[in-house]
């Protein structure tokens, strides 16, 4: 017995031996010649590189630009997002420090980034501590989420950033690869998912897809609304997962770069923003829908006569047939806020919010998730509040349109009150012979922030009235209170203007201030072009980031 199975012991090695060296080389044979195919598509400048930053030239000095391409392996043809142009000296200087901003559109600054938080901040610091160079970059993106932004962290640690400022979740599930998306396949798992982004960032990539996908034109909004996502989607647990991991990795690589990260919880309009999208309870019988609709038709009826307590009658007894329908929880919440309810009134917007299944807000998971990642991360980020922040600012505690002027974008309130708290949490890592170099280390006041921002009452308006347009497509007008928003909004672009001499003067102050703000130069031209093209054609050249960045007028025109 012994002598057979050595003999089939000897038989097997001998099979293995045979075989592995094959196996070996089936499987190595293919890899090899797509990474020598890959090589020689680079070689040849078949395709283009997705890395975050590329060499230019600034006024004459080498620099590392944003790459155009960097969003590629995220979005279909055509559809590629940009950030504001950015650029970062590859050698550090002395006495810089450096702050990224990561996020969404509304940490960009959405619907102008010249007055996004980022800029407030940048005042402030400027200000308090003139004699450190703080270098405040924003790479806040419309349309992407945590996958992207991790990215971007990545390609900005050889830079020797001190900050990181986290702003992220409202896209977890619209943005790239998650389940209500139009821009990639979503609900997959975080390994899968970061396997396709490196295929979609090769050259080989780049070649097959080239003819596979026609190009898609960018419409806003709009193109997610057949994407409904039930907030008990098993597609959803995958998201929260993801999206869970990847904040583990920006936090892992905060601790291997040696920079802070501040995690921000997603401010959200609850109050004045109803939700985009409701879906009934899928198992509700066509007779318990009829019996529904007219619970919800009776006390729609009530609210228009203000007899709310009837009202909040009708809409319990149509939430004990069906208590997922969105809409339904934030005319309860409506209800409770006319009568004073303002706990309970407060409670049924956010379960509204959660429902919501047009999902363009962070929901109450991914605050959670983010708090909790900071808690579990041994010190190696801080939280930041800003749901409960904001809310405490707010009327009826619940954050509301004085904060966001949608969904999720700021209002200048806004922007200056996270930009506050974010400057403090900066402060306290400033080592203490620059804080102990300031004269205080008080925040600078509202005004005192938007005098330098050149943030004037025709800005205010300008940037009213781009809101207005914007509420007045999908899924806007499908809210149940647009008309409200709608007024608000109309109400703030009707702002009296100031005159032209005024304007001038508060420009040309804050330029004095800080002659080598762009974005101060930028805004200068573009108020200037409807009285003066050639004084607007001095500042647009002035605010050119780089030395081959094309100038346009308003008009299109190309002035160099």
């Amino acid at each position: 017995m012994a002598q057979v199975s050595t003999e089939k012991t000897e038989s097997t090695r001998r099979g293995w031996t045979f075989w592995m060296p094959r196996i070996a080389f089936a499987v190595a044979a293919p890899v090899l010649l797509l990474v020598l195919t890959e090589i020689a598509l680079r070689a040849f400048n078949v395709g283009y590189s997705t890395s975050l930053m590329e060499p230019c030239t600034i006024h004459g000095r080498p620099a590392d630009c944003y790459n155009l391409f960097f969003a590629a392996p995220y979005f279909p043809p055509g559809m590629i997002k940009t950030p504001q142009f950015f650029s970062i000296d590859p050698v550090k200087p002395k006495n810089t420090y450096r702050i990224f901003v990561l996020g969404e559109s509304a940490a960009m600054g959405d619907p102008d980034f010249a007055y996004g938080f980022s800029r407030y901040l940048e005042v402030m610091l400027r200000t308090r501590f003139p004699g450190v160079n703080f270098e405040v970059v924003n790479t806040g993106m419309v349309a992407i989420n945590s996958h992207v932004s991790l990215a971007m962290a990545r390609g900005l640690a050889k830079y020797q950033p001190d900050f990181y400022v986290a702003y992220i979740g409202s896209n977890e599930v619209v943005g790239p690869y998650g389940p209500g998306t139009v821009l990639t396949t979503g609900s997959m798992s975080l390994p899968v998912i970061r396997a396709s982004i490196f295929v979609r960032s090769s050259r080989l990539g780049q070649l097959l897809e080239e003819g596979g996908q026609p190009k898609q034109e960018w419409r806003g909004m709009e193109m997610f609304l057949d994407k409904q996502v039930r907030a008990d989607s098993p597609r959803m647990q995958p998201a929260y997962r993801n999206f869970a991991g990847n904040l583990r990795d920006l936090v892992q690589l905060g601790r291997e770069t040696g920079a802070h990260l501040l995690l921000s919880t997603v401010a959200t309009n609850l109050r004045d923003s109803a939700p985009f999208g409701s879906l009934h309870r899928a198992d509700l019988a066509p007779r318990a829908l009829d019996s529904w609709n007219t619970l919800v038709q009776q006390g729609a009826a009530a609210e228009v006569t203000q007899s709310y307590d009837d009202a909040l009658k009708y809409y319990a007894s149509a939430r004990q047939i069906d208590d997922q329908f969105a809409e339904l929880e934030f005319r309860i919440a409506r209800c409770y806020t006319r009568i004073g309810n303002f706990q309970a009134a407060k409670e049924y917007y956010s379960r509204a919010r959660d429902l919501d299944t047009l999902r363009f807000r962070a929901d109450s998971r991914i605050n959670d998730i983010i708090r909790s990642t900071a808690e579990n991360s041994a010190g190696s980020a801080a939280l930041l509040d800003t749901e409960a922040m904001l809310a405490s600012q707010s009327r009826d505690a619940t954050v509301g349109g004085e904060m966001l002027y949608d969904h999720v974008h700021f209002t200048p309130l806004g922007n200056y009150l996270f930009a506050r708290e974010v400057f403090e949490q900066v402060v306290k890592t400033l080592p203490p012979a620059i804080q102990k170099s300031a004269s205080t280390t008080e925040p600078l006041t509202e005004g005192e922030c938007e005098r330098l921002l050149a943030f004037t009452a025709q800005d205010r308006a300008r940037v009213a009235a781009e809101m207005v347009d914007r509420v007045q497509r999908p899924p806007f007008t499908t809210q149940l209170n647009h008309v409200e928003m709608l007024q608000s909004l109309l109400l703030r672009a009707s702002a009296p203007a100031e005159s032209f001499q005024d304007v001038v003067a508060e420009y040309q102050w804050a330029i004095a201030q800080a002659p080598n703000d762009l974005a101060l130069h930028y805004k200068f031209g573009l108020f200037l072009f409807d009285y003066d093209r050639m004084a607007a054609a001095q500042q647009l050249v002035l605010a050119r980031p780089n030395d081959n960045f094309p100038v346009f007028l308003p008009d299109g025109t190309r002035i160099q």
